[in-house]
């Protein structure tokens, strides 16, 4: 087996009880995709039945208002799930932009993978359900933290949800999901620094 979907079975072994035998059953379903760096994934206005389990590598899905303004929704490293639910539930035209922040490894996991997978596994049902609610979570907190949080708030936050992405991309990009300007944030950063505080 591909050492990748190896990495892919032990994801849903942490998660729900199914086996080696019933993974090989819904395996052959799944496909690996390349994509460079900056590469675009998915355009707004486009439609797919698709979304991405990360193996390697980042992904981000953002908008552009119409002064030009980048406002990132979400960020995808390794072992995050990103998918577009206009178009991959109700095939509709993405709002989003979907792109490679950097060279990257996803499952492609189509809209009826997790529906089908039940058929022959039912535990996929529950890791479809709680997925579901986490997803709900995420958004829920998300958007307080955008309407009610301050800068330091939303910066810690965002610490704790992307442990491993300070380094791995650009302040203005941290900014742009954080809903501040570069400069705000980095007054942010000056005043953690100051409380020695790890950034």
């Amino acid at each position: 087996m591909d050492p990748l979907l190896e990495t892919f079975k032990t994801y849903l072994q942490n998660k729900v009880a199914i086996t080696d035998e019933q993974f090989a059953l819904i395996s052959d379903r799944l496909k690996i995709k390349t994509f460079e760096k900056n590469e675009m994934i998915l355009m707004k206005g486009d439609t797919s039945a698709n979304g991405y389990f990360v193996l390697s590598g980042l992904m981000r899905s953002y908008s552009i208002d119409s002064k030009g303004k980048t406002h990132i929704i979400q960020f995808a490293p390794e072992q995050w799930w990103l998918s577009e639910r206009n178009g991959m539930l109700f095939n509709e035209a993405s709002d989003l932009f979907i792109d490679a922040i950097e060279p990257t490894k996803a499952l492609l996991v189509h809209k009826d993978f997790m529906n089908e997978s039940a058929k022959h596994v039912p535990c996929m049902h529950d890791l479809n359900h709680n997925m579901l609610n986490n997803f709900i979570r995420f958004m829920q907190k998300r958007i307080n933290m955008l309407l009610s949080a301050t800068a330091e708030e939303r910066y810690l936050n965002f610490i704790t949800l992307y442990p491993s992405l300070t380094l791995r991309v650009p302040q203005w990009m941290i900014a742009s999901y954080l809903g501040i300007t570069p400069e705000s944030l980095s007054r942010v950063r000056k005043d953690l620094a100051h409380k020695h505080f790890r950034i």
